[in-house]
């Protein structure tokens, strides 16, 4: 599910700020991007988002500014030393003049830092839990929203699901009726021409036969169970992506067994418009948490 979440929280010394943003994924990733001293604190973050999330990928974006210690960047002194004692090392052998102006060594990497990359205090984390509660609390608010709009869609699915189903029902006991007319027609004139009689015995066993084969009151029963549990999980207020995703699997197999025994046009396409439906329902069911 997608959904954004923000939210700052301060102490004395420390102004955070934290954005969530969620994409859809069948399972759940969390990426932490934030100053280096405090990605130290990344398995403690994912350990927070994966007890409110169970799924999709969440990306953490972590910013923090000190509110002490003036511009908030400190220079690394001992780092500064040890480039100027290489150089001065290097000037005479490369035959250059030792380095006086230390502007250009100023952009070296490392030399100067900025103030939230100093190290951790233990009040650090504290504030940093305050903040990433206060965007998942939103976040969870925009994925409640989205929620309610993709339970609509897979009710009304699941109402066009029944309504084929209800035709597939009304159909099938004249399948059978109908493969009597057209057998009996067909033996009538087939015997005509060679003079020959069939007992109703064998035309009976023979249509007994086909009803057997294309009996699809067992698939149409676990079918409706198979509905009626999925818009219960719908209405649940659990995780049930993955129980949904299971019942796409075993919807979509008895919707095949229907086709496959109904041998009738009409049943074929209903069929067909259920396996479209489910289609779409599995779709949705991708990104439900």
């Amino acid at each position: 599910m997608t959904g954004i979440g923000e939210a700052r929280a301060e102490n004395e010394r420390l102004a955070v700020s934290v954005e969530l943003r969620s994409v859809n994924n069948r399972h759940l990733k969390v990426s932490l991007r934030g100053p280096d001293a405090y990605l130290s604190l990344e398995h403690d973050i994912e350990k927070l988002v994966r007890s409110r999330v169970s799924r999709g990928t969440i990306n953490v974006n972590l910013r923090i500014d000190r509110l002490q210690g003036g511009s908030g960047y400190t220079v690394q002194r001992h780092v500064l030393g040890d480039y100027v004692a290489q150089l001065r090392t290097l000037a005479p052998e490369l035959h250059l003049t030792a380095p006086g102006d230390l502007s250009a060594l100023l952009m070296l990497p490392g030399v100067i830092v900025e103030g939230s990359a100093s190290p951790l205090e233990p009040s650090d984390g504290a504030i940093i839990t305050q903040a990433m509660h206060g965007a998942l609390d939103q976040l969870q608010e925009f994925r409640v929203r989205e929620g309610a709009a993709m339970a609509a869609e897979l009710s009304q699915l699941c109402n066009v699901l029944e309504a084929a189903m209800a035709q597939i029902a009304t159909r099938a006991p004249l399948v059978v009726e109908e493969y009597r007319v057209r057998l009996q027609t067909r033996i009538a004139e087939i015997l005509r021409e060679a003079r020959l009689n069939v007992s109703d015995i064998d035309l009976v066993r023979e249509v007994g036969l086909f009803a057997d084969r294309s009996d699809i009151h067992e698939e149409l029963t676990r079918l409706r169970c198979h509905v009626e549990q999925f818009r219960s999980l719908i209405a649940g207020s659990e995780s049930s992506g993955r129980t949904m995703e299971f019942l796409c699997q075993e919807l979509n197999r008895e919707v095949n067994t229907i086709g496959s025994k109904a041998n009738d046009v009409e049943i074929g396409r209903c069929v067909v418009d259920c396996k479209g439906s489910i289609e779409r329902i599995r779709e949705i069911v991708q990104n439900v948490e």
